[in-house]
């Protein structure tokens, strides 16, 4: 009788900290899913890893029987890079720990942990560090990609607050990276995605953010591109405190939303003013809302950090279709404008949406080869994102976001965000790291030549 993964690591992994699940155990089917239900694959082994010990040996393991490996913190990854068929799962969803230092203003967050998590934690002494836009989104994945979200402009990226990170390499070794340890390696990890081991523990910067004023304001799709062009003209030049992303989507069809504009098709932003005041953020916003007709809908107000960070969740839960393409953006001229009015008009569901994430203010402070996110030029992150819980509209969904990017694509700055790439071939991870790119592939040499963390957007080792 053959003897499976899942059988031969219970045999050679005496004591494993952590559990071990294979397609024969009846958790196997909630053990192998990620968020993008689009994403359907079976591992021949799920290791759930409760600490780094865990973690080295999930790693021999694979490696030992020649098994592809994949690292999955939060399972967001819109390609499903955090699991593959065949092969080993190391799933850091036990590794929950989180400890505040509100004197030092840090926090230490296991490799398991979900941003929801962090911001409840750091919520009741008033801090907050940069951590995207869902709050079920895994720590691991956003932070080592980058981190957009809305806290960009006041305190840079999710990458530029790691201080230090707890690392497990491909040979086993665990290491301690930081500015005066493994600084190669801590160099790599802020930007280069998972290639270079897993994380097992970050400690983050905070920023005194507690009450932010923040919520949407929708327009009509049918001015989009007076609301696109007043926005693109307005943004660059808004102090930090005010973020604001611009969005094509459709309003939910469910409360908070007034039932006379539900399911209307809109362009919209969605603010958050760092500085808490609502007189302030008012006076901050109006040139925006000035110079524009009256909106739908203006459901801006002050609440706690951690409420805007899940106002997404309801909209976007686990097991929906997703199907996204990313560009860098240095400008929006004005027939790049038309073309977002012709596709953000053509929505094709509720919840699919085009976002653009601002990438300026102190996301500019830092040069463009402190980290490995090269394009500190770019004022802009764009996402179209087909996403429909049918998997009926899989093929619809991901049409539209394709013919959008395609569409828009001359005018990118040729580079994309990581984190919201697909699978989309090695010349393009080249183009997203840029100047970058041998540095990393160096970098990726020294510390995983057999390219054991390959299951991502790969840098591979010169």
């Amino acid at each position: 009788m053959t003897t499976t993964p899942a059988q031969a690591a219970r045999r050679e992994l005496a004591d494993f900290a952590g559990e071990l699940i294979g397609p024969e155990d009846s958790g196997y089917e909630q053990a192998r899913a990620v968020y993008n239900a689009m994403i359907d694959r079976r591992p021949a082994l799920v290791a759930r890893c409760a600490d780094a010990d865990a973690v080295a040996r999930a790693i021999g393991f694979a490696r030992a029987h020649d098994l592809p490996l994949a690292v999955r913190g939060g399972g967001h990854h819109g390609a499903g890079m955090g699991t593959v068929d065949g092969g080993v799962v190391a799933d850091l969803s036990p590794m929950k720990e989180i400890h505040v230092d509100p004197e030092a203003r840090t926090v230490r967050v296991g490799g398991g942990c979900v941003w929801g998590e962090v911001d409840r934690a750091t919520h009741p002494h008033g801090l907050a560090t940069p951590s995207g836009i869902v709050s079920t989104t895994g720590v691991g994945g956003l932070a080592t990609g980058g981190g957009l979200g809305h806290l960009t402009r006041r305190c840079g990226l999710t990458i530029d607050n790691i201080l230090s990170a707890d690392v497990v390499l491909a040979d086993g070794r665990q290491v301690r990276a930081n500015a005066d340890e493994n600084s190669d390696l801590f160099w790599a990890l802020r930007g280069g995605g998972g290639n270079f081991g897993v994380v097992t523990s970050f400690l983050l910067r905070l920023h005194e953010i507690d009450t932010v004023v923040a919520g949407p304001t929708f327009w009509p799709v049918e001015i989009s591109a007076d609301v696109l062009t007043a926005y693109r003209d307005f943004l660059p030049n808004a102090p930090r405190d005010l973020n604001a992303f611009f969005l094509y989507g459709t309003v939910p069809p469910a409360p908070p939303f007034p039932e006379e504009i539900q399911l209307r098709k809109t362009a919209g932003v969605v603010w958050c003013h760092t500085g808490g005041d609502p007189e302030t953020a008012a006076r901050e916003m109006a040139p925006l809302l000035d110079a524009l007709p009256e909106p739908m809908l203006h459901a801006v107000g002050p609440m706690p950090h951690p409420d805007l960070q899940g106002m997404f969740d309801g909209l976007y839960p686990p097991g929906h279709q997703w199907y996204w393409r990313a560009d860098f953006v240095e400008e929006i001229p004005d027939d790049a404008v038309q073309l977002h009015a012709k596709f953000g008009a053509e929505v094709p569901t509720v919840q699919s949406t085009m976002h653009l994430y601002p990438i300026d203010g102190a996301a500019h402070d830092v040069g463009p080869d402190e980290t490995p996110w090269s394009y500190r030029s770019a004022r802009w992150s764009t996402v179209y994102a087909g996403v429909d819980p049918d998997p009926a509209n899989a093929e619809l969904i991901k049409r539209w976001a394709v013919d959008y990017s395609d569409a828009l694509h001359p005018y990118s700055a040729g580079g994309a965000y990581v984190n919201m790439m697909m699978d989309e071939g090695q010349e393009r991870v080249r183009a997203s790291y840029g100047g970058n790119y041998e540095r990393l592939a160096r970098i990726k040499a020294d510390l995983d030549p057999d390219n054991v963390f390959r299951l991502n957007q790969n840098i591979r080792p010169t």
